[in-house]
């Protein structure tokens, strides 16, 4: 299985009182995730099924890619590495699944697939960490395969 996670790109600045689903990108976060996008649509098969979180600035960044999506609650803020795991149903399934969401879930996802140590890993706002889960001589194991940023495509 793939399993690619995408930091949503950068978004307007949370202030009390707004709803944190509603905040959209800025312009440098489109232009983050249109790059993202040009790079992922380049690598992607055709097949790869596509879950986004519900918030706008998510979404936004799904939109940049052009292809069909789902939007799924479990993938919104506040969504645990558990909830993301089980929705992609890693590492049983054979297929490649983009998952574009949030900080701090997807960091927790990759340490805990990558058997860091650490709670979570820092992940950049627009970052993709490509990862795939691969049996090797009765091991089941975690390869990352690529971690990009928008500012060094």
């Amino acid at each position: 299985m793939d399993l690619i996670l995408w930091r949503h790109a950068e978004a307007e600045q949370w202030v009390e009182g707004c709803n944190d689903l509603e905040r959209s990108l800025t312009p440098r976060g489109e232009k983050q995730a249109a790059r993202m996008a040009t790079w992922l649509d380049r690598q992607l098969p055709e097949g790869a099924r596509i879950l986004v979180s519900p918030a706008r600035r998510a979404e936004q960044t799904a939109l940049a890619l052009g292809r069909k999506y789902k939007l799924r609650p479990e993938l919104g803020p506040g969504g645990t590495p558990a909830q993301l795991l089980e929705l992609v149903q890693w590492p049983a399934n054979k297929s490649t699944v983009l998952v574009i969401g949030h900080q701090p879930t997807l960091g927790q996802t990759i340490s805990q697939l990558l058997a860091l140590g650490a709670s979570e890993c820092v992940m950049k706002k627009g970052a993709v960490w490509w990862l795939r889960h691969r049996d090797r001589e009765g091991q089941s194991q975690t390869v990352v395969v690529s971690v990009q940023s928008p500012e060094t495509l």
